[in-house]
């Protein structure tokens, strides 16, 4: 092979493991207990749509926002927003930084996720511990467990659109608040 395509090949090999390095394996994503498919989706929509899911799920998981931004699209809207969140991705970066101010160790589990249409639902279970500060009260390490549940509309491999629901009442208990 002449010196100049295998150069060309090498550097399109390089530019190729490099973009890929950009977004996180499958398996670097969190994964569902359960996972309920619609058997009339094709297996690459499915892998579209579970994939969008888990990079978002992962994002709450570790606090990484390069996840959420992999995730969300350019369009996002926020349909069930707390009083004051801010809409598009700004809203979701913002809030998981505040919390994880709250509770550094936040780890984020995804119980059972069900893909049908143009949703995911994913049934989520958090966990950590109060060591910082949530408003004007600070935390004295009590344990962090409440459940909540999303619904991920998808559109073109990003979700476009998240309808959710938290155990506040749960979760504000636990605060002390």
């Amino acid at each position: 092979m002449p010196r100049s395509i295998a150069s060309a090949s090498l550097i399109a090999g390089v530019l190729f493991a490099l973009t890929l390095s950009g977004t996180a394996a499958a398996t670097d994503l969190v994964k569902p207990g359960v996972l309920i498919t619609d058997k009339s989706l094709t297996p690459a929509q499915l892998d579209i749509m579970e994939t969008a899911a888990r990079r978002y799920d992962t994002f709450w998981n570790t606090g990484e926002e390069a996840f959420a931004r992999d995730a969300l699209a350019s369009n996002f809207i926020d349909k069930t927003p707390p009083e004051g969140r801010k809409q598009g991705l700004e809203g979701p970066l913002l809030a998981s930084r505040a919390f994880r101010g709250a509770v550094p160790d936040l780890r984020c589990e995804v119980e059972q996720m069900i893909i049908a249409g143009d949703r995911v639902v994913a049934h989520l279970h958090f966990r950590g511990h109060f060591t910082g500060t949530f408003g004007e009260t600070k935390g004295a390490g009590q344990t962090v467990d409440f459940i909540a549940t999303d619904i991920y509309q998808i559109e073109n491999g990003k979700i476009a659109a998240n309808w959710h629901i938290e155990d506040n009442l749960t979760l504000m208990k636990q605060l002390g608040m």
